[in-house]
């Protein structure tokens, strides 16, 4: 095999189908022990003829753009990080697919690293390093995904023994850089990849059963990349070849977009139509998750929402509810007017904090739970800001979710902004963080309960253990911490 697509090991794991948990990947790692972690919470991808039977869906588009460009079969492998050093005396090339390489994304400055609350490394940032160290100087490293970012400086990829680093999206680009290095060209560098139009179908089942359905957003966010790009929605029959590819292989889908209510969306208008359609034939041939939905669409497409549920049969026994990732991120009209304007509409910035809420009761009357992100230390945040959240939580306690709050980080537009660190807590800070951790304290042990049904029985033991265990811990800890910060 000349060409070797791996990933660091934290994103090659189906975490028994419940993929929320690849969040615990952004924890430190002195958290949860590491065999344990690795063996009950986050257990390899199984391996069929040496090669991974699933593989993280940015690995499986690069796999099947290269074999798109006429790359065969027999010059591809797709392997999970342990299975690497069997094929490094033929490889030429490892491209690696990494979400959160030096742990310097939200979540993972939020929990763990140096800014974040526990001063350790996360574990995405360990199994990144430690794949490194397997595979440096033994073939041409080149590294994309949506944490490439990270590194971008040349000192850093010095330093690790990464070539080349791909940012954007890598279909068109990657493959001709592949076809370089194996002409014999020495590419080393930054590369930015091209706006795809066509989007290659995937020929092999993805970690998840995730299957993107658009990609891009056009809302604009100052501090989000997708939100800047055009949104583009895929064919209903691509999307359908992939679905079926996942339902072989994982007895479920998980329909990834920025916002699956905005599928074949008319500027910001949903197209209910579409959406109607894509859900029918999508659950004709297997169980339907989606990752992300948009708190304004929501409100502004209710009948879809309620259609959606409908056409899912939720609530059921196996499926009580259907999540997904959404953001509130602040509960200021003023930062919404400053840096996310486009998220509201069709509705106004000082309409925000209604729409929220009016959004949570439609996802709580059709069996919806949204798992909100906050965002503390937006530049221009003041303390009034925050407390306008903290009011916000106050009206969204009645409704079943989860709000985790997450430091700035400097992405996009405002990438030469400060980052915000624990360090930059002020008594506000802490107040919003207490609103959070008393609501999430109030739904996680149901919802969790719930969610991780479908694991086997010895994980599923394990994780409800330590979930019970740092509810407890955490409380003492966040009291203590809020006490300590609010007298100064």
């Amino acid at each position: 095999m000349k060409i070797l697509l791996t990933a660091e090991r934290t994103l090659m794991s189906n975490y028994h189908g419940a993929l929320f948990l690849g969040f615990m990947s952004c924890a430190p790692k002195n958290l949860i022990n590491s065999k344990l972690f690795f063996r009950f919470i986050c257990p390899p991808v199984k391996v069929k003829d040496g090669q991974a039977l699933l593989a993280p869906y940015g690995t499986r588009k690069i796999e099947a753009a290269l074999l798109d460009y006429g790359f065969s079969e027999k010059d591809v492998a797709v392997v999970p990080p342990e299975k690497v050093g069997k094929y490094l005396k033929e490889a030429k090339i490892v491209g690696i697919t990494t979400n959160d390489p030096l742990g310097l994304g939200p979540a993972s400055t939020t929990f763990a690293n140096k800014s974040g609350f526990i001063k350790d490394e996360s574990f995405n940032a360990y199994c990144f390093r430690d794949l490194l160290e397997k595979i440096r100087g033994k073939a041409k490293i080149v590294v994309g995904g949506a944490g490439a970012w990270q590194l971008a400086e040349e000192k850093v990829r010095e330093e690790l023994g990464v070539d080349v680093v791909v940012i954007g999206e890598g279909e068109k680009t990657v493959p001709q850089l592949f076809d370089r290095i194996l002409k014999g060209e020495d590419l080393r560098g930054v590369f930015y990849g091209e706006v795809v139009e066509n989007i290659p179908v995937i020929r092999k089942a993805s970690v998840g059963g995730i299957v993107e359905i658009a990609r891009g957003c056009g809302r604009g966010c100052r501090f989000c990349q997708p939100t800047l790009q055009k949104l583009r929605s895929r064919p209903l029959e691509d999307i359908l070849k992939e679905v079926r590819i996942n339902a072989e292989v994982n007895g479920f889908v998980n329909l990834h977009a920025e916002d699956v209510l905005r599928y074949k969306a008319e500027g910001l208008k949903v197209n209910e139509k579409a959406v109607i359609e894509l859900f029918s034939e999508v659950s004709k041939i297997s169980k339907v998750g989606i990752s992300h939905f948009s708190l304004a669409s929501v409100s502004s497409a209710e009948k879809v929402v309620e259609e959606i549920s409908t056409i899912l049969g939720i609530p059921n026994k196996a499926q009580p509810w259907i999540a997904g990732q959404t953001g509130i991120e602040t509960g200021s009209a003023k930062l919404i007017e400053a840096h996310m304007p486009g998220k509201v509409l069709p509705f106004k910035a000082e309409e925000w904090c209604d729409i929220v809420e009016q959004s949570f009761g439609i996802c709580a009357d059709n069996h919806w739970v949204p798992c909100a992100t906050l965002i503390i230390g937006l530049p221009g945040e003041e303390e009034s800001d925050v407390l306008k959240t903290v009011e916000l939580m106050d009206r969204l306690k009645r409704y079943k979710s989860l709000i985790v709050p997450l430091f700035f980080v400097p992405l996009s537009n405002l990438r030469n902004q400060k980052p915000f660190s624990a360090e930059d807590l002020k008594s506000y800070h802490w107040e919003l963080l207490a609103k959070c951790w008393e609501h999430d304290k109030k739904w996680i042990i149901d919802l969790s309960k719930e969610y991780l049904a479908k694991m086997p029985l010895i994980s599923r033991a394990l994780l409800m253990n330590f979930i019970t265990w740092a509810i407890s811990e955490g409380d003492k800890r966040i009291r203590g911490m809020i006490e300590e910060r609010c007298t100064v």
